[in-house]
C-alpha cells in the first residue's frame, strides 16, 4: 500500500460552498483520486491533512494554527513512509488582511517543500517527492466570505506561473488545477461537487504514473 499525503486547505477539505457543511470523502477530490487510483490497480491510500484557512507560511490574525509551515515536519514524520506529498495551498494567502502576491505565495510553497525534505524520518525511509498543485484562480468572491477575500483575484494574478517556476527550480512535480476547473460558481473561492470530481480524476491521471514508477 502506497500512502499519499494531501496537505491543503478548505478547497481540499471539501467545504460545500455557501455552507459550513463538508462533502463526503468519496465526493471530495482526494477521495475521488483514491478511488480512481485504486480502479487502475494501484494500492494507494490518500491521507488528508486539510485545514480550513491554512496559509502557506503565515499566521491568521484571527484564528490560531493556520500557518502551514508549523508542524509540517512532524506530520511527515508521523505518516512516513510516504510515496508522495501533494501541496495545494495558497488561496488563503490572499485574504484581505494580507498584502501578499503570487511571488510571496510561491516562496511559501518553497519553504514547505524545504520542510518536507528535512523532516526527521526513520533511516531507510524515502524522502517523498512533492506534487505542487496551484489552486484555481478566484472568481468574484460572493456571499459571507466576500469581505474576507476582497481583492484576492488581483493579488493572486500569475499564481500558477509562479508555482510552476518554483516547482521546476526545486525539482517538484506541478499541476495547475485551473487547467481543469474554475472556482466555485457559488462563492467564487472553493470547489463545487462537480469540480471536485473533475479535479480528483485529473490529479489521479498525474499521480498514477508517479506511483507506478516509484516517484
Amino acid at each position: 500500500m502506497q500512502h499519499v499525503l494531501v496537505y491543503a486547505d478548505s478547497l481540499s477539505w471539501g467545504i460545500v460552498p455557501g455552507t459550513r457543511e463538508r462533502l463526503p470523502f468519496e465526493r471530495r477530490w482526494p477521495g475521488v483520486m483514491e478511488i480512481a487510483l485504486q480502479a487502475t490497480g494501484l494500492a494507494a491510500r490518500i491521507i488528508e491533512d486539510c485545514l480550513n484557512g491554512r496559509r502557506t507560511v503565515w499566521d491568521d490574525p484571527f484564528k490560531p494554527g493556520r500557518n502551514g509551515l508549523a508542524g509540517l515536519e512532524q506530520r511527515i514524520e508521523i505518516h512516513s513512509p510516504l510515496a508522495l506529498v501533494i501541496l495545494m495551498l495558497g488561496t488563503n494567502d490572499f485574504q484581505s488582511m494580507h498584502p501578499h502576491n503570487a511571488w510571496h505565495a510561491a516562496q511559501g510553497i518553497a519553504a514547505l517543500v524545504a520542510a518536507i525534505r528535512r523532516a526527521p524520518i526513520e533511516p531507510g525511509m524515502p524522502v517523498p517527492p512533492v506534487l505542487v498543485v496551484a489552486p484555481p484562480p478566484f472568481d468574484v468572491p460572493k456571499g459571507p466570505l466576500a469581505p474576507k477575500f476582497a481583492g484576492a483575484g488581483a493579488k493572486a494574478a500569475g499564481l500558477a506561473d509562479a508555482y510552476r517556476e518554483t516547482a521546476s527550480a526545486l525539482a517538484c512535480h506541478f499541476f495547475d488545477a485551473g487547467s481543469v476547473t474554475p472556482a466555485s460558481r457559488v462563492d467564487g473561492i472553493h470547489l463545487d461537487a462537480d469540480q471536485h470530481e473533475r479535479l480528483g480524476q485529473a490529479i489521479a491521471r498525474v499521480v498514477a504514473p508517479m506511483l507506478a514508477s516509484g516517484g
